[in-house]
């Protein structure tokens, strides 16, 4: 196996999966269902173990999400997303349509709402995860950096850029909410009680 070092020189290129490619890896037993990797851009990326800080974020957004949206939204904490030919994220929370999640044959193919909680994959779910969101047309994205222990929020996604227009950070001393989600407000600070 590759080191990261020489994968990122560009001097070994990785085989790049579509997402049909990847379902049946997974179909034929290749991938375990209960393995912790994602489909970004066509590589298929291991996912970052969770802390307990990280872990504690995302508990709490699902369960305040959850009260808050009520039966018309679905929550969907670190469930796949089919975003495109390439990409198949799991991020650690999604909200999504109930109507989308249920009728759908498939997995859903956009979100309201999707937010990652970052550690040590600041840098991965800043760039990476940000240009796919983007160009799937996610109207906003949350990073939740537990060690710096803010927000930043994206939207306005520019879908032929693959990325976000507008960006700001929200600190300990501010309230978070959502514009695509009226009612979904909550200060930073209970984050990271």
């Amino acid at each position: 196996m590759h080191s990261p070092d020489i994968l990122e020189s560009g001097l070994v290129a990785p085989r790049r999966f579509r997402l049909d490619e990847y379902h049946r890896l997974i179909d034929v037993g290749v991938l375990g269902e209960d393995e912790r990797v994602e489909l970004l851009e066509g590589v298929i990326v291991e996912m970052t173990p969770q802390g307990r800080p990280h872990a504690l974020v995302i508990s709490r957004l699902n369960r305040f999400m959850s009260r808050v949206l009520g039966d018309a939204y679905s929550v969907r904490p670190q469930l796949p997303l089919s975003l495109g030919d390439d990409s198949e994220p799991e991020p650690d929370l999604a909200v999504v349509t109930r109507h989308e999640e249920e009728t759908s044959q498939a997995h859903p193919r956009s979100a309201l709402l999707v937010v990652e909680v970052a550690d040590d994959s600041l840098r991965r779910d800043r760039l990476l995860k940000g240009r796919i969101y983007a160009r799937a047309r996610v109207p906003e994205y949350w990073v939740v950096d537990v060690t710096g222990r803010a927000v930043e929020v994206y939207s306005e996604p520019d879908v032929d850029a693959g990325r976000y227009r507008t960006m700001r950070t929200l600190g300990v001393g501010e309230t978070l909410s959502c514009a695509t989600l009226p009612g979904l407000s909550l200060p930073v600070a209970e984050l990271f009680a």
